[in-house]
């Protein structure tokens, strides 16, 4: 095979993987918040809780059991046709629920958009052969009717298969854990983080093994491997110490946002830019996950943002220092390592930052049709409004949670500055509200964020952090 066709495989599968990462992943993060609520209610209340409680830990069960694969399956459902996929995938969903005896996140995930596209190819099929009148009769009954099929066939046959995928699974991580192993699973982690598959590897793979881990031992070091923020953050203090230009006077307010916000993304361009610095992060990722292992610590619950104050928040009682522990081994590997690396560098030029931050979001991006390239910096518009006709603005990402939710506070805070009174905030792309007036992407985003708001002006940016966009919104606003 050629190189060019290598390259072409390469790309095709890279494409793929983050496809399925960011679909996992968008199954599970609109639904954090339900987790964290879990979480903390079994950090409380449980025997071995901060404040043991037998009837309000009457919840815990229940909300593993029922009301977190039910969100997972709503949202997967409503990922892939709207309200009735997300209600069809919830009835499907229940088969995978009843049928076993684990909490049921990875069958929720299989039945909630598997069930949706089955209604979705069917509507499809028969919409050309409804007679007026009959529209709300067929499509009520079919979704009823193909959802309790979809149930029962989920319950004898997706759900014992799941269950029993699962449990060699969970076995084969206890024996990691068992052996002193689980350190090395890092080796993997950090250069998937790297590839913006950490969503995918933490919500897709090891909070569903870890939720499990946790109701049978009440906590799982699972929630700690890919969400400690050790690795990136000794990552940005080596460019603090060691680093040059651009990358040096900016490596301060990325480790604020990074260890205290929970947005690990900011931390990739920085390895980007210098690709050796990849050691540093599996250095950190091993070490921390080996103080964990050591100390035997685990977490009730997946720290999401991956901030410091998540991450405490989801120690057990009596394991703060323990998990903060691995935090402060991974954080001191990682900065030697990066420092190390750093000092040795034998670039002499100012370290290009704007270019590495563009890699990133190529790779984050990869798949869409971009649009034209726009100098570094700089936004595309489409579609201009009128002041008059602008009350609502709409920052939105894969997730609409991390980059967007910067983009939108930052914009917010200038608004507030300059006395403009308009709506400001962020969405996930598949949730762009239709009277979105202006919508606000990276670049590489826009054309999907067009398909969603047809009517509205699109403003095309290369960074969220900074844009002249932002003060050119407020000159023309104020």
């Amino acid at each position: 095979m050629s190189t060019a066709g290598s390259k072409k495989s390469s790309s095709a599968l890279q494409v793929g993987v983050q496809k399925f990462g960011r679909f996992l992943s968008g199954m599970v993060l609109p639904n954090i918040g339900a987790f964290i609520a879990w979480g903390l209610i079994t950090a409380l209340f449980i025997p071995t809780g901060y404040f043991p409680n037998v009837e309000l830990a009457k919840f815990v069960d229940p909300m593993i059991n029922y009301l977190l694969p039910l969100l997972i399956a709503y949202t997967g459902g409503k990922m892939v046709h709207e309200s009735r996929g997300a209600v069809i995938g919830s009835i499907a969903a229940m088969g995978v629920i009843v049928g076993t005896a684990i909490p049921m996140f990875m069958g929720a995930m299989i039945m909630g958009p598997l069930a949706a596209w089955l209604l979705k190819k069917f509507d499809k099929m028969i919409q050309s052969k409804i007679k007026s009148g009959f529209e709300m009769l067929v499509n009520n009954f079919s979704l009823g009717i193909l959802g309790a099929i979809l149930a029962i066939l989920a319950f004898f046959i997706i759900g014992p298969t799941v269950e029993g995928i699962s449990n060699v699974l969970s076995r084969g991580v206890q024996s990691l854990i068992n052996s002193g192993l689980i350190p090395l699973v890092n080796i993997l982690i950090e250069p998937g983080k790297i590839l913006f598959l950490n969503n995918a590897i933490n919500h897709g793979v090891l909070t569903p093994i870890g939720l499990q881990d946790v109701k049978e031992h009440g906590k799982s070091i699972l929630f700690m491997l890919e969400s400690n923020p050790g690795p990136g953050f000794g990552i940005l203090l080596a460019y603090m110490f060691a680093g040059r230009g651009i990358a040096k006077q900016s490596a301060s307010g990325a480790a604020i946002i990074h260890f205290f916000g929970g947005i690990h993304e900011i931390y990739f361009p920085y390895v980007m830019m210098n690709p050796r610095l990849i050691l540093a992060a599996i250095a950190g990722g091993v070490t921390g996950s080996f103080t964990f292992t050591i100390l035997d610590a685990g977490l009730v619950g997946s720290p999401s943002p991956g901030s410091i104050f998540a991450y405490m928040a989801m120690a057990p009682k009596g394991g703060f220092l323990v998990a903060m522990s691995g935090v402060i081994t991974a954080t001191l590997a990682s900065f030697i390592v990066a420092y190390l690396l750093l000092k040795t560098s034998k670039k002499t030029e100012e370290d290009d930052l704007e270019e590495a931050t563009a890699m990133v979001r190529e790779r984050k991006a990869i798949g869409t049709n971009p649009p034209p390239a726009q100098a570094a910096g700089s936004a595309a518009t489409t579609n201009e409004k009128t002041k008059a006709d602008i009350q609502k603005i709409v920052f939105a990402c894969d997730a609409g949670m991390g980059s967007s939710a910067m983009g939108a506070s930052m914009l917010r805070k200038k608004f507030q500055q300059a006395g403009v009174s308009v709506t400001v905030i962020n969405k996930a792309i598949n949730e762009i509200p239709l009277d979105a007036d202006i919508v606000i992407t990276q670049k590489q985003l826009t054309d999907r964020a067009r398909l969603r708001a047809p009517n509205a002006e699109h403003i095309a940016i290369d960074n969220f952090m900074k844009s002249p966009a932002y003060d050119e919104l407020v000159t023309r606003l104020s």
